[in-house]
């Protein structure tokens, strides 16, 4: 993929064509790896990059009229899924409940619950590598927020990213954490060393956020995507470390989710109070965004989570062969 700083394609290049006749094939784009996969390469141009690409990649307008293609279609089908309150008024208090009622724990089977009593070793491997895809950059896709928001939610979103980013001590990043967990049973931590083994539907929770934090017009979705993001953390993560201590590993290992227990608790209440519900009370217009973005999160959480028990209740691998 690699060119010249500066060359440019002619607008009508085979690139723009070929998507096009991708996504009117597509039965399922939540679920298509071709899909899900060029997108996030997409994406990544505007975090890290790649190896042997050209940074000029990053702002290229074919590229950039080719995801927004994808990121239309995608959006077609979210909203068309994604069951939105559509009776909460744009009031601090009535958000914040809204989203504490969406994110309350139903009595069903959870990924959690099963990491915690049932997981074995190589599942526990599984369900590293599928977080892998985001923790590893963890809190990057919702920064991107910051300069769009104003006053208090500003101020909230930057209390809960400076806690994401370690409070200065690179030693203490959630992403470092989360390096030294996969370390630690024995997996390689580089940042997209599995990516070729990541199915679509676990791509597409982490696409989704980068869509709503690079767009300004999403910034009340990337709001109550991160309150979402952040109220079901909490007891999930003390399940996680719990499935790793039963499987004998030790702090070095569960560190990571012990920090989210006691982090996310706090968090849960800034985000769904100081962040979203303070959102939606500065630009009422944003409500439906806000809830939109919270429902879309906890959706694709959901997808994942069966893809996950459906692949270990049958005794098989949750990943793609590589």
């Amino acid at each position: 993929m690699s060119r010249p700083v500066g060359s440019r394609r002619p607008a009508d290049a085979e690139l723009t064509v070929l998507t096009q006749r991708v996504l009117g094939q597509a039965a399922d784009l939540v679920t298509d790896d071709d899909v899900q996969l060029a997108l996030y390469v997409m994406y990544e141009l505007f975090y890290g990059g790649f190896d042997g690409v050209d940074d000029d990649w990053e702002w290229d307008p074919e590229l950039l009229g080719v995801r927004s293609l994808v990121e239309t279609a995608l959006e077609k089908q979210l909203l068309a899924r994604v069951a939105v309150p559509d009776d909460v008024p744009p009031d601090r208090a009535a958000v914040a409940d809204a989203l504490f009622a969406l994110t309350a724990p139903g009595p069903g089977p959870s990924v959690a619950r099963f990491v915690a009593k049932k997981a074995s070793r190589e599942q526990l491997h599984e369900f590293l590598i599928h977080r892998s895809v985001y923790q590893l950059k963890e809190a990057d896709p919702h920064t991107w927020a910051i300069p769009r928001l104003t006053g208090q939610p500003k101020a909230a979103l930057v209390e809960i990213q400076a806690d994401e980013y370690g409070g200065g001590d690179p030693g203490r990043m959630h992403c470092e954490l989360f390096a030294r967990t996969m370390r630690g049973v024995g997996l390689d931590a580089e940042y997209g060393a599995y990516i070729e083994q990541i199915p679509a539907v676990t791509l597409a929770g982490v696409n989704v956020m980068s869509w709503f934090g690079l767009h300004r017009r999403w910034r009340g979705a990337i709001a109550g995507h991160l309150a979402a993001f952040e109220m079901t953390s909490s007891l999930p993560n003390r399940l996680y470390g719990d499935g790793f201590r039963r499987q004998g590993f030790g702090q070095d290992v569960t560190l990571y989710f012990d920090e989210h227990v006691e982090a996310d608790a706090v968090h849960e209440q800034i985000a769904g109070r100081d962040l979203a519900g303070a959102l939606a009370q500065q630009q009422p217009d944003l409500t439906h965004d806000i809830l939109f973005g919270a429902a879309t999160c906890l959706y694709l959480d959901d997808l994942v989570g069966r893809h996950l028990l459906s692949a270990w209740d049958a005794g098989v691998s949750s990943l793609r062969e590589s």
